[in-house]
């Protein structure tokens, strides 16, 4: 059995690690720079070469941070390869923890390129702050994983002695499909006493964080439908009404006239253990003046301890192609982001049972499941989550990290704990609030990013003075 140490080890030389993330880091923020202009997206709309291409740079990064054992593995899905994914082992000295360090490198599509300010795919440092896709989610939980492992190599050597596994995903942006088979294929590859899951951000610019809970989540569609067939608006308009209309009146029961959800069994809290305040909120999440926020109780039980759903797409009839017809059938697709503590089966069928109850005027609703994924909280009172939280307060010159909930979700999260029952499960990152993953204009602060890369350093040079029971 190898024990995780209670305490932060007093041996750990934090100036020397400093010293050695600091002389390090223009080449790990040159490197994050060549991992950005690797367009690798793993949706099957885009080449898949790409995404070969920067599985192969993020192995020889590791393989030049002095791992060996190398590989790019994967499943297949359905009978297609899953996206390729990079993993490294270095074993643990008889008695110390194995640690396995998680990112991806597979991002998100650009989208709308005018909206962008510098080219998507060429890093590009401005006021502190990297741009790119990528660059903040996730090609900088790489680095930060590559830079800390130097760092430790550089101050400790082999007198380090902690095990370190690398799995770097190639199909996150993508929805993990083959994660779960993938874990299953290669678990004895990946079995570890602690993970990090280098994922998520920090409080604000300056202010680190470990995110202690991830909200769950479910996914689906629901159809109203009226009529056989369209059929003309003047001749059949009046005794009855068009799908699109009663579409949006089933919307608007989801929620109650506070903002709240309305839909009866989920789970919700004001539990949360840290305020937001609400100018930082309307800051950080761009609300217009004027726009009421919705909900009750706080704002940080609001997005992490309480339910929230959002329409996030519909099927009507295109305003370019509209005519004077009744519109028989009308889709929404839902997305309700889940409290911890609420089992995503209950919450489906909560929203089915709804949709049903409050069929506007008899119109036929048919709900189809889509996704569903399992809400996380950490015990931040285990060894390996103090040692992070001290690590997160000295990289950051004493500033109190924030144990921080996180409003999204990551599903896979729920698939490494059953897994891996006994590892301790962190998660970290390094974006912040203007981060804008996912978006137009991603970024990462740099400092922050420095910063990031010293507390993973610190965190594994004090777990590597475990030993055994």
């Amino acid at each position: 059995m190898t024990l995780i140490p209670e305490t932060p080890s007093p041996s750990v030389d934090v100036d020397a690690l400093r010293s050695a993330v600091a002389a390090d880091f223009p080449r790990t923020v040159e490197q994050l720079k060549s991992l950005v202009s690797i367009p690798g997206i793993a949706w099957d709309s885009f080449d898949p070469e790409r995404l070969n291409e920067s599985a192969e740079a993020v192995a020889a990064l590791i393989r030049g941070a002095g791992l060996t054992d190398v590989q790019i593995l994967r499943v297949d899905n359905n009978g297609k390869p899953g996206g390729p994914a990079v993993v490294a082992r270095r074993p643990a000295r008889d008695g110390l923890p194995t640690v396995l360090l998680y990112a991806h490198h597979d991002v998100q599509p650009p989208g709308d390129l005018s909206l962008w300010e510098t080219e998507p795919f060429v890093a590009t440092e401005r006021n502190g702050r990297l741009y790119g896709r990528g660059a903040a989610d996730d090609k900088a939980g790489i680095m930060a994983h590559i830079g800390a492992l130097r760092a430790l190599d550089t101050v400790l050597g082999e007198d380090s002695g902690v095990g370190i596994t690398l799995f770097i995903e190639g199909e996150e942006e993508a929805g993990s499909p083959t994660f779960r088979d993938f874990l299953e294929t290669y678990r004895d590859l990946l079995e570890a006493d602690v993970i990090v899951v280098a994922d998520s951000g920090n409080w604000k610019v300056g202010v680190p964080a470990l995110t202690t809970s991830l909200r769950g989540v479910v996914d689906g569609t629901f159809e109203v439908q009226v009529l056989d067939h369209a059929v003309h608006s003047g001749m059949f308009g009046g005794p009855v009404l068009d799908a699109p209309t009663l579409l949006a009146r089933l919307i608007a029961t989801l929620h109650d006239d506070a903002g709240d959800v309305a839909v009866e069994g989920l789970v919700a809290s004001d539990t949360a253990a840290v305020e937001y305040e609400e100018a930082d909120f309307r800051e950080d999440s761009s609300v217009l003046d004027g726009v009421r926020l919705a909900g009750t109780g706080s704002i940080a039980s609001r997005l992490w301890t309480k339910p929230a759903l959002a329409i996030i797409g519909m099927d009507v009839t295109p305003v370019d192609v509209s005519s004077n017809t009744i519109a028989p059938k009308a889709r929404a697709r839902f997305s309700l982001r889940l409290a911890p503590g609420q089992d995503p089966a209950a919450a489906m069928a909560a929203v089915e049972r709804h949709v049903q109850a409050h069929a506007p005027f008899g119109a036929k609703v048919t709900f189809t499941p889509g996704e569903q994924g399992q809400a996380f909280a950490t015990d931040t009172s285990a060894p390996a989550a103090r040692t992070a939280l001290w690590a997160l307060r000295e990289a950051w010159g004493g500033v109190e990290p924030v144990e921080s909930g996180m409003g999204g979700s990551i599903p896979f999260i729920a698939d490494l704990t059953e897994l891996f029952p006994s590892a301790q499960i962190l998660i970290t990152g390094v974006e912040d609030p203007d981060s804008r993953a996912h978006s137009a204009n991603e970024s990462l602060d740099l400092g922050d990013f420095r910063n990031a890369v010293l507390a993973e350093a610190l965190l594994l040079a004090s777990l590597g003075q475990a030993s055994k029971a």
